[in-house]
């Protein structure tokens, strides 16, 4: 079966075409992203632009059309934390699907957050005692299992909205940070007690898989050099600092995998530390999968369910 996944985030549009085996084993055929940003300044206005709306739309039709070069079964598309907010959200996915013939799926915090777990697991070889870290635009999800029990939860931090809030301008004033720590901080509140000891710390999205490149050294992004990648919370920190002097022209130079978000990196990095040093996690593990996944999955699973 051959799938395709199109994820419309807050600063991304990211697209995943793959092949899914009886094993349910997702192959990846091709992948694609794109830097609309359609989430800027939902967070202030609760709306998305009628620019994005145009943009949006154009992505979405290149997308499509390279998803039926493959022959693909189905494509399924959603919209997570900037569309969820935004009080045009129904013009938003009425105007995509005029153009585009694609219905957009706003899914919730919630389910976001467990379908980029799936997806995030289908990449390693056990799923055993993973925590999912997924640092969006516009919201960070939080996934794990215990006692059988799945915790799956969504805050209101993101690398987009914590840098609309507080890092107006690059490099940051102290007080600027201090204010950034303490929303951090606050949002960090909102979840359910857990024990790092428990689990192993997964990272997903692009504030992760960039700092993975950059630890590296890598100029292009690299999905066998990036997956698994291990870093550790001094490594984080050592890049939190350095991105704190630098401004986005600079964050840009450092590599072609900060295009894009070259001046959200700081703010991701920053909610991605106070993680690891507020709930003592000595490392964190790469996972270049995600949402796209999960939702590859899930299709998999109705289809296979029909024909039973």
């Amino acid at each position: 079966m051959k799938i395709a996944s199109i994820d419309i985030g807050t600063n991304t549009v990211l697209l995943l075409v793959a092949e899914i085996d009886h094993l349910g084993i997702i192959h990846t055929l091709e992948h694609k992203q794109s830097f609309p940003r359609l989430g800027n300044y939902v967070d202030k206005n609760s709306s998305i632009s009628l620019t994005a709306f145009d943009s949006v739309a154009g992505i979405l039709q290149d997308y499509k059309n390279t998803a039926y070069k493959f022959n693909v079964d189905k494509i399924i598309t959603c919209a997570t934390s900037a569309v969820r907010d935004a009080a045009n959200k129904i013009e938003f996915i009425t105007h995509l699907k005029k153009v585009t013939d694609l219905e957009v799926e706003i899914i919730s915090g919630g389910d976001e957050a467990l379908l980029t777990y799936e997806g995030a697991i289908s990449g390693f070889s056990s799923e055993e005692d993973k925590l999912v870290l997924d640092i969006g635009g516009g919201s960070t999800e939080i996934a794990y299992k215990t006692n059988q029990k799945f915790i799956a939860q969504s805050l209101q931090i993101g690398a987009v909205r914590l840098t609309e809030r507080c890092f107006k301008k690059l490099p940051p004033g102290e007080a600027d940070i201090e204010l950034a720590k303490k929303i951090i901080a606050q949002e960090y509140l909102k979840l359910e007690k857990f024990s790092s000891d428990n689990y192993i710390l997964t990272g997903v999205a692009g504030t992760v898989t960039t700092l993975a490149c950059l630890e590296q050294g890598l100029r292009n992004f690299d999905t066998g050099k990036v997956s698994g990648y291990y870093m550790s919370i001094d490594q984080i920190h050592n890049w939190l600092e350095k991105l704190y002097k630098m401004n986005p022209s600079e964050i840009r130079s450092l590599s072609h995998t900060t295009n894009g978000r070259e001046d959200i990196l700081t703010a991701g990095t920053l909610i991605l530390y106070e993680f690891m040093k507020q709930f003592n996690f000595k490392h964190v593990v790469v996972s270049e999968r995600g949402l796209r996944y999960g939702l590859v999955l899930r299709e998999y699973r109705k289809q296979r369910n029909k024909y039973r």
